[in-house]
């Protein structure tokens, strides 16, 4: 086994903990961030019917709209780099590697999910689902 395989097949499982936390804002951003969004567009759009200005109201519609499309994207955008990295990985044929990114993978998509992690690196039996 060449040395970057050696390391390569448990980096997950011992740097579980990190992909956790990285895990936990990332859902926090992307529940934060589009609410943020729209809430300030609302309140532009808002500000500008209040002026009854024409300008001001297109110019706040548009504002809205890009806003919200903003936040549509960052809503979907783990999602889509979960799908792009599924896409890309090639290494899927060796095992143990396969099982290590899982780990990562699970850690960051759903980071309360993560603690059997934890659980196999201290030599302990995984959960497993039912």
């Amino acid at each position: 086994m060449d040395l970057f395989l050696t390391m390569a097949v448990n980096f997950c499982t011992q740097t579980a903990n990190i992909w956790q936390i990285i895990g936990y804002v990332l859902l926090v951003f992307k529940i934060v961030i589009p609410i943020l969004l729209i809430i300030f567009g609302v309140m532009d759009l808002g500000k500008a019917v209040i002026a009854s200005k024409d300008d001001e109201i297109k110019k706040a519609t548009k504002s809205l709209v890009t806003r919200a499309i903003a936040a549509v994207v960052i809503f979907l955008l783990p999602t889509i780099i979960t799908f792009v990295i599924g896409l890309v990985t090639d290494f899927r044929k060796n095992t143990e590697i396969s099982d290590d990114y899982d780990i990562c993978r699970r850690c960051i998509t759903n980071p309360g999910d993560c603690t059997e992690a934890g659980d196999a690196w201290e030599g302990k039996a995984p959960k497993t689902e039912d």
